[in-house]
């Protein structure tokens, strides 16, 4: 097991009270696996990557029963040995706004080298060879290590984050939107490149990617989890996920992306907006914009219920799931809800 979360709390202290930005994650990632995390915006997914690289603000307030990368407590760990020899060669990251990441003013190889450099005693002709041939990886010209970041377009310096996390072929890369702002022919061309990446690496390499594009997480990964309002609201392997979804919030993710199998399909999205995440919030955060919502639902913290072996759901109501299933298709099911109302 590479990354092993457990109970993960992640609060803000702030004027008005305590914004619980990760309320309780719980989720592991394999070796060489690709675990996928989609959700609203807000629901937390990027707080959880500062969480584990070590760059919330000093207001944010950690805990969790569990945060090993590799057997390693990670969050004991000094913040000296956290950096010198997690970051970079444990965990590599390419940031949401990887676009705009680079150094204007500096050449986007000698980026890449200083990188290498700050972790290991290679010369720097061992480096510019490491750089070329991730370069070459991700479908850039060896010449444009020479560039600056204003003359590669938008694809093109998302490719080159992509190679510069992984200079030090690190266990984990941790990609926050790696396709947001781009277009389908360059999304579809960065994913494919990330799956040769991960073929003729040298060393497993496994992928934490962040999304709110469902689409993406299918394509890519193993298993899947869905956030929402800083919890995870159902956990399991990809084609469980998709094929027989327990959550509400995960049918109603569902029947707002189009599908190639059913182009006719009307689009429905899901009435209202997340709940604020400061103070004290009981019961399930989805409720109010839940159609299936009972009364307990709101009074009630539901359970992290293992329905099947690695399927986990946070809801109390999934002895009903079948019935959900046949109405979250219409249209009207999701107009019945207390948000849309």
């Amino acid at each position: 097991m590479i990354l092993e979360i457990e109970n993960l709390k992640t609060h803000y202290q702030t004027e008005k009270g305590v914004v619980k930005a990760n309320d309780g994650i719980s989720l592991s990632i394999d070796e060489n696996e690709v675990v996928g995390l989609a959700g609203e915006s807000g629901c937390g997914k990027s707080t959880l990557i500062r969480t584990l690289i070590r760059l919330v603000p000093k207001s944010a307030h950690v805990t969790a029963n569990k945060m090993n990368f590799k057997g390693q407590d990670i969050l004991s760990m000094p913040e000296k040995d956290f950096r010198e020899k997690i970051l970079w060669q444990g965990i590599g990251l390419v940031p949401q706004s990887a676009m705009n990441a680079l150094n204007p003013v500096y050449r986007v190889g000698d980026q890449c080298i200083e990188a290498i450099q700050a972790h290991t005693n290679y010369s720097k002709a061992e480096c510019e060879q490491i750089v070329k041939r991730l370069f070459d990886a991700v479908g850039l010209q060896a010449g444009m290590m020479k560039a600056y970041p204003h003359e590669f377009s938008g694809g093109m310096r998302q490719r080159s984050m992509i190679a510069m996390s992984l200079v030090l072929n690190p266990a984990l890369v941790i990609m926050d939107e790696p396709t947001t702002g781009l277009d389908v022919l360059v999304q579809e061309r960065i994913l494919r490149n990330i799956k040769e990446i991960r073929k003729k690496s040298e060393s497993s390499v496994s992928i934490l990617l962040i999304t709110h594009d469902i689409s993406v997480i299918a394509e890519m990964s193993n298993r899947i989890g869905i956030m929402y309002a800083g919890r995870l609201m159902e956990f399991a392997e990809s084609m469980e996920l998709f094929n027989e979804p327990y959550h509400p919030y995960t049918l109603g993710l569902k029947n707002a992306f189009p599908s190639i199998q059913a182009l006719d399909r009307e689009l429905i999205s899901i009435p209202g907006s997340p709940p604020s995440l400061l103070g004290d919030l009981p019961g399930c955060l989805f409720a109010f914009r839940c159609p299936f919502a009972i009364d307990e639902c709101e009074n009630e913290r539901p359970p992290d219920l293992e329905i099947k072996p690695g399927h986990f759901v946070h809801c109390i109501r999934t002895d009903h799931i079948e019935e959900f299933r046949k109405l979250a298709g219409d249209k009207k099911t999701w107009q019945s809800s207390k948000s849309a109302t």
